[in-house]
């Protein structure tokens, strides 16, 4: 009976993995297929139906081509590095005063972040335009950037557990032998809080990676695409170049994937250390 019970769960647990995995693979395994088809190919075959040439590479060079990708490539990653490195060193700041200072107004400073989150960013776009638009930053890749650098409170949360797991002692003797609070912060706290730095970068670093509404919203000049904006080039009033379109989605995927297999036990490693006390 124990043995028949123990093997109704292995069975559920392995088949809600494995339905999992399919329901994750299958919209980019269709998107893969997509992308070597021809026009004719793909508005007459299945979605699911493999390519007839997988050497049929015109679309992935329509879509680096045409779609400047290149340059969409070069604004993407300006934008990323700027943004997360402002929001990492902002984000630590404030865990580091969170955490290790205790002062009137602390528990209200984290009310607010959360308060923020319940905000949907849409309503205040209208206010928020007319703010980067006054600075003079429309049009510009600073506008992005400058509503990028806000830290959000996942990414404080994640620091201050952290913080948390660091003794304090840390700072006292460095305090006993003449460090500042600028030099515990940059030569103790940063160096250890590099499993936290890592997971903030991928987590936040996707999100600006495969933004669409701020580039789109906010920097529509020719010239200053990035890869998500590249993209909207092949649709159209009347019609859409899927079959193109998907090509630059793979093209896409592939530095995020790349960064996503070399940093994924940092990305393990953040969460579970930043989820214990």
């Amino acid at each position: 009976m124990y043995s028949t019970k123990r093997m109704l769960g292995q069975g559920i647990k392995y088949g809600s993995l494995i339905l999992g995995a399919f329901v994750a693979l299958v919209p980019i395994v269709i998107v893969f297929f997509t992308s070597f088809k021809t026009p004719e190919e793909y508005r007459l075959s299945n979605s699911l139906a493999p390519p007839a040439d997988f050497f049929n590479f015109e679309n992935y060079r329509r879509a680096f081509v045409e779609g400047n990708m290149l340059i969409g490539f070069l604004n993407t990653a300006f934008i990323l590095l700027a943004s997360i490195i402002g929001a990492i060193l902002i984000g630590t700041m404030i865990a580091y005063v969170l955490s290790r200072f205790q002062f009137r107004g602390s528990k209200l400073i984290m009310g607010a972040f959360l308060i923020a989150t319940l905000i949907p960013s849409v309503t205040t776009q209208v206010a928020t335009f007319q703010i980067i638009n006054q600075l003079g930053l429309f049009n510009t890749r600073m506008s992005v950037i400058l509503l990028n650098l806000g830290t959000d409170i996942i990414s404080v949360y994640i620091f201050l557990q952290f913080l948390r797991t660091i003794s304090i002692q840390l700072d006292e003797s460095a305090m006993l032998d003449g460090a500042s609070y600028f030099t515990i912060f940059s030569r103790i706290i940063l160096p250890l809080l590099m499993p936290a730095i890592v997971t903030v970068f991928i987590v936040k670093g996707v999100n600006i990676y495969n933004d669409f509404y701020l580039p789109f919203l906010y920097m529509p000049k020719e010239g200053l695409e990035v890869i998500s904006t590249a993209l909207f080039k092949f649709k159209g009033p009347y019609g859409s170049q899927w079959e193109v379109i998907s090509a630059a989605i793979m093209i896409a995927i592939i530095p995020t994937l790349i960064t996503f297999l070399s940093l994924q036990k940092y990305i393990y490693n953040g969460f579970t250390q930043g989820s214990v006390k």
